[in-house]
């Protein structure tokens, strides 16, 4: 379809997304070899940086707000009892706001850093692996939750049926990815801050989830088609990469040139008076099923 570039700088070799002509599925390719993947994630990728003031702090749980609601929501439905396991939880900030003494939280991550962080930060009690190879015993968990996960994964079938052997009967999955059949990918094709190249592996339309989902073992409960924590800030990163907070973040432990505490706020105002103003755009296009980012809850087939 055309010729993707790496936000970070970490790829070295060329990239381009294509359409499969029988599924119309759409992945990265060529995929990066197995022993090349860390490369292409700076160390901290999987967390999300801590909070420089209260204000900062409050804004941060306002945006998790419509994904803790969604999550809350899917437990009262399914009425099961037992923790809720999120695979990585980028320094615990959602799990801290769903735990309580009747319904405790644990963080599967990818790195031990990460794991470290959701502890000592949030008091998230956290496990370094992977949800293929996750330490647990099977029907231990009351939900999973998988925000902006399976993309990056090169099987994701076998962690989505390792999350099914996870689950107590009546359990739920809850998954967000991407939406690769967002107005968004249409206004901006390959500059979409949803392609992440070669981080995100496979994007998926709504429909290519619900089929993953449907021959893993679950049954799609509810769509939602908004994320007040990604679409807007998504759409203010592809209108102005050089704003967006995660990807200078990162850019500057590559390049190991931090920003002034001047030039990080001013960025800061600026992206988030974007991500504003993008607001309504993607109220809309969520409304139209076609926003940024499709969240399933799913539950096993019987």
């Amino acid at each position: 379809m055309f010729r993707v570039a790496d936000r970070l700088g970490l790829a070295t070799q060329p990239m381009s997304v294509v359409e499969c002509g029988g599924c119309r599925l759409l992945r990265l390719s060529p995929w990066p070899e197995p022993g090349e993947v860390r490369r292409n994630y700076p160390p901290e990728f999987w967390l999300t940086g801590e909070a420089h003031s209260r204000i900062e702090e409050q804004y941060r749980r306002f945006r998790l707000r419509d994904q803790v609601h969604f999550v809350k929501s899917a437990l009262r439905r399914a009425m099961v009892a037992g923790p809720v396991l999120e695979v990585a939880s980028r320094g615990g900030w959602f799990l801290s706001q769903i735990a309580t003494r009747a319904r405790p939280v644990v963080a599967l991550d990818f790195d031990i850093s990460s794991a470290s962080v959701s502890w000592h930060s949030k008091r998230v009690p956290g496990v370094c692996g992977t949800l293929a190879h996750a330490p647990f015993a099977p029907r231990s968990f009351a939900a999973v939750a998988m925000f902006q996960v399976i993309e990056h994964l090169f099987d994701p079938a076998a962690h989505l049926e390792a999350a099914r052997e996870l689950l107590r009967p009546g359990g739920r999955l809850i998954v967000q990815v991407p939406n690769a059949s967002c107005w968004q990918f249409l206004l901006f094709g390959e500059r979409w801050s949803g392609l992440d190249a070669p981080r995100h592996l496979i994007h998926y339309r709504a429909h290519d989830l619900e089929i993953l989902l449907d021959r893993c073992g679950f049954e799609v409960e509810r769509t939602k088609y908004f994320s007040l924590a990604d679409n807007p800030s998504g759409l203010a990163a592809s209108l102005a990469p050089g704003l967006d907070p995660e990807t200078r973040r990162l850019v500057a432990q590559v390049t190991g040139t931090p920003e002034s505490e001047r030039i990080r706020l001013v960025k800061d105002l600026l992206h988030h008076g974007l991500t504003l103003a993008a607001l309504p755009f993607t109220i809309l296009e969520a409304a139209c099923h076609a926003g940024s980012t499709v969240m399933m809850e799913a539950r096993m087939k019987d």
